[in-house]
């Protein structure tokens, strides 16, 4: 039987044009679901993992509509707590050649922003499961939710379940300062850290030397001493780093350090060209693959292969969804990037 996983955060409903069009150039917007995450669970689910989301969603035809959309790929629904008045949404109008996508929020008052501490059961929600994951987009969405972030990472820590975390800043959320207070107060419970070049920075103040991300330029040993100092500040056991070099909207480098505290091993992927398709949901492809390898007894170097492969197949895939099962995941990470038809 495979081990559970719970994740918890919020899911949007994303409205966005068909294609690479603007915002209102086409009379269509296209309606689909995604958030951190629910996109991590997904992936989890398609390897054929034990996962489960939690949230709260209101009860109306567009929070059902959620629900069904992700057990309709696998994904345990059974904690999602029904109230509330609305569903956040996000607007998103994707990237072209040197154009960047642009992503609007309308999530203000959605039923997991006003939800309270007393709408989650977590001792009967992490009976029976091995890992816990949420990313720095939950606390975000105001103090309540930071409080019950807590709650859950102190329920999962009395029963021995693993706690993730992606650092995920989001500054049209909250501030450096309000994201380093509930974040400092958070990670003091997390086992395993995920972060990108910029997260650690605006959370933390902690910065790679010698790299400029929007010259497509990075600096290896810097990310080591990053992952250093984030492990040494809050004894994570393990440190993620994912590397990405932004060379336009449809062309990115990327790869991902992974540092195993415990062995001393900083181990760095492959690098991957990216020719992009939707980048939404890429880094938390990566936390789906991370946790999938940590948990399936994967080496350090295996982990973070398996994890930056995971996240290049996604790279290809419309949606906030990863929608790769582990044998092509394997396939890519063991290789074979050739994209040849498979007969």
């Amino acid at each position: 039987m495979s081990k559970r996983i719970v994740t918890f955060g919020e899911i949007m409903l994303r409205l966005a044009p068909n294609g690479y069009y603007r915002f209102f150039q086409d009379d269509q917007l296209q309606a689909t679901f995604g958030g951190g995450e629910a996109n991590v669970a997904v992936s989890l689910a398609n390897y054929g993992m034990d996962a489960a989301f939690v949230t709260k969603l209101p009860a109306h035809a567009i929070g059902q509509g959620a629900v069904n959309a992700l057990r309709g790929l696998g994904v345990d629904t059974r904690s999602i707590v029904r109230g509330g008045d609305r569903i956040g949404i996000y607007y998103l109008e994707k990237g072209a050649s040197q154009r960047g996508s642009v992503c609007i929020y309308d999530r203000a008052h959605s039923a997991i922003q006003m939800a309270s501490s007393s709408d989650f059961d977590w001792d009967k929600i992490f009976e029976g499961v091995a890992w816990f994951h949420f990313t720095g987009i939950t606390p975000a969405l105001g103090p309540n939710v930071v409080e019950i972030c807590k709650e859950a990472c102190k329920a999962a820590k009395a029963k021995g379940v693993k706690i993730s975390c992606d650092l995920n800043y989001r500054g049209k959320l909250w501030t450096r300062a309000q994201a380093r207070e509930a974040m400092t107060e958070l990670c003091q419970y997390v086992d395993v850290c995920i972060s990108n070049e910029e997260d650690a920075k605006d959370v933390f103040g902690i910065e790679a030397e010698g790299t400029d991300i929007y010259a497509g330029e990075l600096n290896h040993e810097g990310y080591k001493s990053v992952a250093k100092q984030l492990a040494d500040k809050f004894g994570f056991e393990m440190v993620a780093i994912t590397l990405r070099e932004s060379h336009s909207a449809f062309d990115n480098g990327w790869s991902a350090m992974l540092y195993n505290v415990a062995k001393d091993e900083y181990c760095f992927s492959k690098k991957y060209d990216l020719h992009i398709i939707d980048r939404v949901g890429g880094g938390d492809s990566f936390g789906g693959g991370l946790i999938y390898s940590l948990l399936t007894g994967k080496s350090t170097q295996e982990a973070v292969e398996f994890a930056v492969a995971a996240s290049a197949l996604k790279h290809s895939i419309e949606g906030d969804y990863n929608m790769m099962t582990v044998s092509e995941v394997e396939k890519l990470a063991g290789g074979d990037g050739s994209g040849r038809i498979q007969r």
